[in-house]
């Protein structure tokens, strides 16, 4: 049996990649947060997800309980897969899993930036953060089998490049995920306004927009005061950028897009 395991920090989105990576590998099987799923489909384990605390969950998914880790451990040896894919959020982590089922093979690591871009991993991250929501890449009809009440949206079908449906997840809200960061426009506001009153090219705020509904995405109409053949796009680039860093160190959340709209400009002297 060949061993993969695809690892990376909580919310980074490793379980709606499983599933297309898996596929572009050949990988019968996975192991995600407790339960074994092959071709597409839960076959044994319990979830993590449905633990009522983050250290029960934890335990679920390094198969810390006997009885559970012995029937993953007897499904692995009936199905025999020639190639599995391990979830975990550190090395080590797998390690533990590894060691629980009685697995021997040698171990491939893929760091989930080598298959995701930063910036999906960034709302990946944010979506877990502020909204509490998890993935588990089996259809939502074994969820609700299992009875898991706080069941978020229905199953969402993954494509490959040949848009082929090569299988499903649902997104769940656990018991243990401590319900929800919520940032008050107010508070965006403010950091807006403290940014650019920093900034010499700023002469004034019109107008500050923002959402976060699916990803947080912000847009400041700005008057600038700039002197004769200034680079505005430049200048623009830079207030972005002030932006960006002042938000991402404020809200340790990073925005999925920042505009700049210049709706007005003035001459500066000299």
């Amino acid at each position: 049996m060949e061993i993969y395991a695809l690892y990376g920090t909580s919310g980074t989105g490793k379980s709606s990649s499983a599933l297309e990576l898996a596929h572009r590998m050949n990988i019968d099987a996975i192991i995600d947060d407790g339960i074994l799923i092959y071709q597409g489909r839960k076959v044994a384990g319990t979830s993590a997800k449905y633990e009522k605390t983050k250290i029960q969950a934890v335990k679920r998914a390094i198969f810390h309980y006997d009885e559970h880790a012995s029937d993953v451990r007897r499904m692995l040896q009936q199905l025999q897969p020639g190639r599995i894919l391990i979830l975990g959020t550190s090395r080590r982590m797998i390690e533990r899993i590894v060691e629980a089922l009685g697995l021997t093979s040698p171990i491939e690591y893929i760091p989930i930036e080598s298959i995701k871009p930063p910036q999906e991993i960034e709302a990946a991250r944010y979506v877990r953060e502020t909204m509490g929501k998890h993935v588990i890449p089996i259809p939502r009809v074994e969820v609700e089998k299992d009875f898991l009440q706080r069941l978020v949206s229905s199953a969402q079908q993954i494509f490959s490049s040949k848009k082929e449906v090569i299988g499903e997840t649902t997104v769940v809200h656990p018991p243990f995920s401590g319900g929800r960061i919520v940032i008050h426009p107010q508070v965006l506001r403010k950091i807006v306004e403290g940014t650019c009153n920093e900034l010499d090219e700023v002469h004034q705020i019109q107008k500050t927009e923002y959402t976060f509904v699916d990803l947080p995405r912000l847009q400041v109409t700005l008057t600038l005061k700039l002197r004769y053949g200034t680079d505005i796009p430049a200048v623009a680039r830079e207030i972005q950028q002030a932006l960006y860093k002042e938000t991402s160190y404020c809200l340790n959340i990073s925005p999925a897009s920042i505009d700049v709209k210049i709706a007005g400009l003035e001459l500066a002297n000299g």
